[in-house]
């Protein structure tokens, strides 16, 4: 019998975005399908061949939100077996009400409260959803350097 080659690492690149203290999540999709479905998360996603992470993040976040980040700075790198998440760090310097959800189920401004209880109120899904384990993780690490 053949060993089954192991499944290539996917590469993405998220953002935690920052405005008064709270941090910008998306509520994914509940699709039971989707990678960590109906959970509080950054926005972000994967990197194109050829594609920088910064070029994808700044790419994935016009597409899931319409938004031109001004500046991103690189806050570190996790890695798993599978995935590889690049993290950045910028400002969020408009209102939420100029921001157009173009994927997932809700987004809001998170505060480091919610972050630390590991679940966060949607409006749109009527219930309190819990917050993606390495996203929390990451913005755990984040508010201890902050």
């Amino acid at each position: 019998m053949q060993a089954q080659p192991e499944p290539l690492a996917l590469e993405v690149a998220i953002a935690i975005l920052h405005q008064d203290d709270c941090f910008l999540m998306q509520l994914r999709d509940n699709i039971p399908t989707i990678i960590h479905p109906g959970v509080w998360g950054l926005f972000g996603g994967h990197l194109e061949p050829g594609e920088t992470p910064e070029n994808a993040l700044r790419r994935e976040l016009g597409e899931e939100i319409s938004y031109r980040a001004t500046t991103l700075v690189a806050f570190g790198q996790y890695s798993e077996p599978r995935v590889t998440r690049h993290v950045f760090v910028g400002a969020l310097d408009i209102e939420l009400k100029y921001l157009r959800l173009k994927e997932g189920w809700d987004f809001a401004l998170l505060p480091p409260e919610a972050i630390r209880q590991g679940y966060y109120y949607s409006a749109k899904a009527k219930q309190s959803r819990p917050l993606g384990r390495p996203h929390q993780q990451i913005l755990m690490d984040f508010l201890c350097q902050h």
